[in-house]
């Protein structure tokens, strides 16, 4: 087998790493896939590190011991982050996008592979702190953001439903109140989890708290904790809010008939800058 040269080693464990996110990976098995040193493979690690981290794109983290190795963290720089969500928001607030009821239409922007990807890896280094076992979401808008969430953090993706399926087997149903103040239901395989297990839950949007209120009544009937939450639009003052502590991307006030609806970066993502 012919010797791969540095740089195209170097190309193909940059595209094997981005591409793995929060995914440990040995050193030893680089070091057989291109017949290399240790040394030499530690020495591409500390390049495409150097490269990623002044780009702005993330960092190669590397984990000692035996059970070590090396994994991508897709953190970007905050204030690129902040510009990101700035002209998102802008766009959002297009009066145009106000729907009867005063929602915002968002089904472009929760169909685009780009946004959806961006927001995940925004999500997964706002959590990468707090141990957690799995993603949580409710069908169907709210799979895009989620999925791309759990890939940023290498984690499987867990979808709660509004009806079981007779092919997930035996499941818990539980009733919530919505956030219009209607009796809904959800489910989810008692396979899926399991207790002592910590979620992060991820949505696309929430007014008053309904629903995720509704997914976290449900993981305490599996004995899981809700380590957080996050959304990518929330509602800056709800008239209610049954939860706290969660880390939205965009918030948005005004109601699209007698206020205009403004949206903007949530606060929390302004801090690194300020303590910069």
């Amino acid at each position: 087998m012919e010797k791969v040269k540095r740089n195209e080693r170097i190309a193909i464990m940059t595209r094997i790493l981005v591409g793995s996110p929060n995914q440990s990976m040995g050193l030893s098995g680089f070091c057989q896939r291109f017949d290399a040193a240790k040394s030499s493979i530690s020495e591409d690690i500390a390049i495409i590190d150097d490269a990623l981290k002044s780009q702005g794109i993330g960092r190669v983290l590397t984990t000692a011991g035996a059970a070590g190795g090396v994994h991508f963290r897709p953190c970007g720089q905050p204030k690129d982050n902040l510009d990101f969500l700035s002209e998102l928001a802008d766009a959002l607030s297009d009066p145009q996008r106000v729907l009867p009821g005063g929602y915002i239409y968002l089904s472009d922007v929760l169909s685009d592979p780009a946004v959806m990807r961006r927001m995940g890896e925004i999500i997964a280094c706002a959590w990468q702190d707090i141990p957690i076992d799995f993603v949580l979401t409710m069908e169907t808008k709210g799979i895009p953001l989620a999925m791309m969430a759990s890939h940023a953090m290498g984690l499987p993706l867990i979808i709660a439903r509004r009806q079981s399926k007779v092919y997930e087997g035996s499941t818990v149903n539980i009733s919530y109140v919505s956030g219009k103040g209607s009796i809904e239901s959800m489910s989810l395989s008692r396979r899926a989890v399991h207790a002592g297990q910590r979620t992060l839950i991820v949505d696309d949007f929430t007014r008053d708290g309904g629903t995720a209120g509704g997914l976290i009544s449900l993981m305490h009937e599996f004995g899981i904790e809700v380590a957080g939450l996050s959304f990518m639009l929330a509602q800056s003052c709800p008239p209610r809010k049954p939860i706290e502590g969660e880390k939205s991307l965009l918030v948005f006030a005004g109601d699209g008939v007698e206020q205009p609806v403004r949206i903007r970066p949530a606060e929390w993502l302004s801090l690194p800058l300020r303590k910069g």
